[in-house]
């Protein structure tokens, strides 16, 4: 059983998940560069036997469950970092807080086609995959023991992917992050402040000087932030507010796949199809804050490493403005 422990000082809390070493390449460098490869891959079509049973899958022909014939496959991770069955136990020992780690962990399998990349699919695919965020997110949010689900991307190795069939990845966690405390916290502050929420502040201002934007459509901006930890970091706003992601309606879900894939086709012309992480940022889920946080989605290229300064001060050096990106990124030929 994984168990989540508490710092005392700063209140990060760890996730202990000793069966994650049971995963290939975790403890030494591969050296030599991966070839493609489709050979028991677990995520391709007739391999189905090779994950656990599936929690969601959507198949044009209606087909038996964990069989081939899907488009979007959703399992559970092979190797979690937290599991649903148990009780929570939360308990001090002394100084210190504990609890058994008790969440969900799954993977999104974002197509079939081994070879095809998330910015390979036409929009009406990515819009399928979102869906399915949003579908394990209200199942999830039953469970009234999970407090937070962080929806994330890691491709290419560089950016800590593992496998190389394009998929993203689902944790459901029974605390709220204190990086996530945080930046609800900030919006909290600056609504009690002004009665308006920050990023709406944000596209506002974005919409108005226009040196930040890279795309937009009649439901989303993308901008390179105004502070950047990463070169060519972009952030996907909503123009409307909303502060839960699985409450998006169908239109808004259209107008989001086309313009994730539009990010994806301009940072990889622009940077040469780099390594990236992709990070939905939404409401915890019990939490009431409609009023002043705004849901929203962070890419950010792998293209810069954390070193000895960043992690001694919580600073990051960026060598890029955020306006020159998002001017290469504009610039890019789609």
């Amino acid at each position: 059983m994984p168990e989540l422990r508490r710092d005392p000082i700063v209140g990060r809390w760890v996730i202990i998940s000793t069966e994650r070493a049971a995963r290939p390449r975790d403890f030494f460098e591969d050296t030599h560069a991966r070839q493609p490869t489709t050979d028991l891959c677990p995520f391709c079509p007739g391999q189905e036997h090779l994950t656990p049973y599936e929690v969601l899958a959507y198949r044009p022909q209606h087909g038996p469950a964990n069989s081939s014939g899907w488009m979007v496959r959703v399992v559970p991770n092979k190797f979690p970092a937290l599991h649903v069955e148990g009780d929570m136990e939360r308990e001090g020992l002394g100084l210190y807080d504990r609890m058994n780690g008790i969440g969900a962990h799954e993977v999104i399998i974002e197509t079939p086609d081994h070879k095809l990349t998330l910015a390979d699919l036409p929009p009406k695919h990515i819009e399928d995959i979102l869906w399915s965020y949003r579908d394990r997110m209200v199942d999830l949010k039953r469970d009234i023991r999970l407090r937070f689900i962080l929806v994330f991307k890691n491709h290419g190795a560089a950016a800590g992917a593992t496998l190389e069939h394009t998929h993203s990845q689902l944790i459901a966690l029974p605390i709220v992050p204190t990086s996530v405390a945080a930046e609800i916290e900030g919006c909290r502050v600056h609504f009690q402040q002004k009665e308006r929420c920050i990023y709406c502040d944000i596209v506002r201002q974005e919409l108005t000087e226009r040196t930040r934007i890279v795309a937009d459509n009649p439901e989303f901006l993308v901008v390179t932030p105004f502070a950047p930890r990463f070169p060519f970091e972009m952030w996907i706003l909503p123009k409307r507010h909303a502060a839960y992601f699985e409450e998006s309606q169908k239109s808004q879900f259209e107008w989001l796949a086309r313009i994730l894939s539009e990010s994806l086709h301009r940072m990889d012309r622009t940077l040469a199809n780099p390594a990236y992480n992709f990070i939905l940022h939404t409401s915890p889920l019990h939490e009431k804050t409609g009023d002043f946080y705004h849901w929203h989605i962070e890419l950010i290229p792998k293209l810069t490493q954390i070193a000895g300064f960043e992690w001694g001060t919580g600073f990051y050096i960026n060598p890029v403005t955020p306006e020159e990106s998002a001017k290469f990124l504009r610039d890019a030929q789609l």
